[in-house]
């Protein structure tokens, strides 16, 4: 016993030497869980340490600016001859020369084609003819009334005489009436054969070359002229474009148009140097297309607009005070709801709004309802934030935000 005893007695441990074994025998049941623990630790220690927390991801953002808003209507329309009128052959002959250039310009009162006028020279000589017989027989039948008046009433001739007289008298001046109608007429139709331009403008391609025979049984189209300076540009405004504006100008409905200041966009995507103004008005929409015609009127000194050119006019309608603009990439939609990803002030969290949204003004959205001025709203990198997130917000590179704002503000 003495032996055993004395083989715990001591412990070569570090600087425990030589612990009685009365103590080491209590804290047996102590360290072995003490000892447990300093191996999980150790064993916890060799493990990698976890990652670090990403930052919070950086958005670029733009501030919700309040200004005057001009609010235009864009439609798209083509251009029409401001007067076309369609030259025809108003008798009938061969036509003999073609007196212009296709596609020039002529001036009112120009000859533009000549018809063959020997056959109605023939004919005017003829009614020429007819007029004096028919003057001729007047004279004679107001002498015979002349001479049997003084007659009758010395019953040297009879009443029956006298009348018959005065009968032939009416029918010869009536034949020279109709004789003078159609000298008059036979006139008309030689003037006819002399084809000229009734207004200045452009000409277009001729229908007809000459030595073709012309207004038999009808008048033969030749040509058209269209006047261009100025020019009409036709377009369509839908319905609820059309009540837009008069529900907000309702003394405006039949008054004389004067909206001016009307800019036009040709093909090419230059704009046109000239400005126009509201012209003619259609009476009613059109049924098959649901728009209202409305004619814009454009001077065209250079002749620049051809009647068939397309384009885009952009008439200014209203002036929209104090409004709330973004850039419209900050807006989402997602089946016609809108919304935008504000940036609190402070904590900087993103927290996703729903907006009404008005017109688009070049890069820029018209806010209605949802957003107050000076408030931050994400404008690039939506994808990358969610509702209550913490962002690293940077304002917009100041070239995107100063195009923005001046395309708002033309």
């Amino acid at each position: 016993m003495a032996a055993t005893g004395s083989s715990f007695a001591t412990v070569h441990t570090g600087c425990m030497n030589r612990i009685p074994a009365m103590r080491w025998t209590i804290w047996r049941p102590t360290i072995l869980p003490l000892a447990l623990a300093a191996f999980a630790m150790s064993v916890a220690c060799g493990k990698e340490a976890p990652p670090p927390v990403p930052p919070p991801p950086e958005v670029y953002v733009a501030d919700v600016v309040q200004r005057d808003v001009p609010e235009y209507l864009d439609l798209a329309g083509q251009a029409d001859g401001y007067q076309d009128v369609e030259i025809r052959a108003r008798v009938e002959g061969f036509l003999e020369t073609m007196n212009f250039r296709e596609g020039s310009f002529v001036r009112k009162g120009d000859l533009l084609y000549q018809i063959d006028r020997k056959p109605l020279e023939a004919a005017l000589a003829q009614a020429i003819a007819d007029k004096a017989t028919a003057e001729a027989r007047l004279a004679k039948s107001t002498n015979d009334v002349a001479r049997y008046t003084p007659l009758v009433a010395k019953q040297a001739v009879s009443r029956q005489e006298l009348d018959d007289a005065r009968s032939a008298q009416q029918a010869a001046r009536s034949q020279v009436e109709a004789g003078t109608a159609n000298v008059d007429k036979a006139k008309l139709d030689l003037g006819y054969t002399r084809v000229t331009s009734p207004i200045a403008g452009l000409a277009g391609t001729t229908q007809v070359k000459p030595g073709n025979l012309v207004g038999k049984n009808e008048p033969t189209l030749l040509t058209t002229v269209s006047q261009i300076d100025p020019i009409l540009f036709k377009v369509g405004v839908t319905e609820a474009d059309f009540l837009r504006v008069v529900k907000r100008s309702p003394g405006r409905v039949g008054a004389t148009p004067r909206t001016g200041g009307i800019e036009l966009t040709l093909a090419d995507g230059t704009a046109y140097s000239e400005t126009g103004h509201v012209g003619p008005i259609e009476r009613a929409v059109n049924p098959t297309t649901g728009t209202l015609g409305v004619q814009l009127v454009f001077p065209n000194p250079q002749f620049v607009l051809r009647p068939g050119q397309y384009g885009r006019a952009r008439v200014l309608i209203d002036t929209r005070r104090n409004a709330l603009l973004v850039p419209q990439r900050a807006v989402q939609e997602l089946q016609s709801l809108f919304s935008v990803a504000v940036v609190t002030p402070g904590d900087n969290k993103i927290a996703f709004r729903s907006v009404t949204v008005g017109p688009r003004v070049q890069s820029m959205w018209v806010i209605e309802k949802g957003l107050k001025p000076g408030e931050r709203v994400v404008a690039e990198g939506l994808q990358r934030v969610r509702d209550g997130i913490v962002v690293t917000p940077k304002p917009m590179p100041a070239d995107n935000a100063d195009n923005a704002l001046a395309g708002a503000a033309n």
